[in-house]
């Protein structure tokens, strides 16, 4: 008896090593499918098409090109890489493009009109979550960013909750420690960060999203924030006054919003970051030391970029068989 149950034992033992070897190898399989040149048989145009679109839209708008940047971000954010955030809310279910922390996001047409020409051309075939990564990659380079290759084949997933997204976003206000916290948990490290920061050399924010520093800063909640160089306090003062009936844009850089460079981190180092997630780059020792860097090598700052980029593009990517392709980006199917 004591024989028998312990090869019965054994056996459960090689049973179980034999699933986890098996879900291992699938989910080898799975990140395999994740691959440069993924629809170049599939569906051969899929990122000229994506291109084409991308650089229509910038010709006459350069901001749509930082909001593809952020569109990105914010979908691989929450949930995953998974075209989540293009989602409509319907009756039944508050989508997370209508969360608070994505009031602000652009760049839905452009996606949009990319997906209806790949759908006349390959139908079926090319996911959401792809033509988002391909978009912030175009965006990129219409503004000064280096060009690189990415990697393709995620699905798209179909679930999409406001819930969600104002969990797993990053606030303005952010402390260095909660940013390494929200970053760490996506598989992002704090040199990831810092270099994903220097997104916001491009591209607007709403003034609601850093009024605190300029009125309601300290004990007092009637202050403003020293660590704010004084003439660029004033100024951002006059453009976003203290009682407004609307939430007006202000330049994340004001030297050069529209180029891809290093000067967020040069304003940081002279007290002109916008947001207080920025400005506590330079406040903490374990960040400053990255920010002034990137200031005194710009080349460093565009790999370090591109190669943070690539990383976020693989969190929690849906592949093979998970997920589904859109037809209609806003619709879940």
């Amino acid at each position: 008896m004591g024989g028998r149950r312990s090869r019965g034992g054994g056996a459960s033992g090689l049973l179980v090593w034999a699933v986890a070897i098996a879900a291992a190898a699938a989910a080898a399989v799975s990140r395999a499918q994740l691959q440069v040149g993924f629809y170049d048989t599939l569906c051969p145009a899929a990122e000229i098409i994506v291109q084409e679109e991308v650089s229509k839209a910038a010709s006459g708008n350069p901001g749509v090109a930082a909001g593809l940047l952020r569109l990105h971000f914010h979908d691989c954010f929450v949930r995953g890489c998974d075209g989540s955030v293009l989602l409509d809310s319907t009756a039944g279910n508050q989508a997370e493009k209508d969360a608070a922390p994505n009031a602000s996001l652009r760049g839905f047409e452009v996606i949009d009109s990319a997906k209806t020409r790949l759908e006349q051309a390959c139908f079926g075939v090319v996911s959401c979550a792809d033509i988002l990564a391909f978009a912030a990659r175009d965006a990129l380079a219409l503004v000064g960013g280096n060009a690189y290759q990415v990697p393709a084949g995620r699905r798209d997933g179909n679930v999409s909750s406001a819930q969600e997204a104002g969990a797993n976003l990053p606030p303005p206000t952010a402390s260095v420690s909660r940013l390494n916290q929200v970053f760490g948990a996506k598989g992002l490290t704090q040199a990831d960060m810092v270099a994903l920061s220097g997104a916001h050399t491009v591209g607007a924010a709403r003034c609601s999203s850093f009024n605190g520093r300029l009125y309601s800063y300290g004990p007092s909640g009637a202050g403003q924030d020293p660590s704010m160089d004084p003439a660029y306090l004033a100024a951002l003062t006059q453009q976003c006054p203290q009682v407004q009936g609307s939430d007006p844009a202000v330049p994340m850089d004001p030297v050069t919003p529209t180029t891809f460079d290093t000067n967020y981190y040069a304003n940081l180092v002279a007290k002109r970051g916008l947001l207080a997630s920025d400005q506590a780059l330079l406040a903490d020792p374990t960040t400053a030391a990255q920010v002034v860097g990137y200031t005194n090598s710009p080349a460093t700052f565009q790999t370090d970029f591109v190669a943070a980029m690539l990383k976020m593009g693989n969190i929690e990517v849906l592949t093979g068989t998970a997920g589904t392709i859109r037809t209609n980006c806003r619709v879940a199917s």
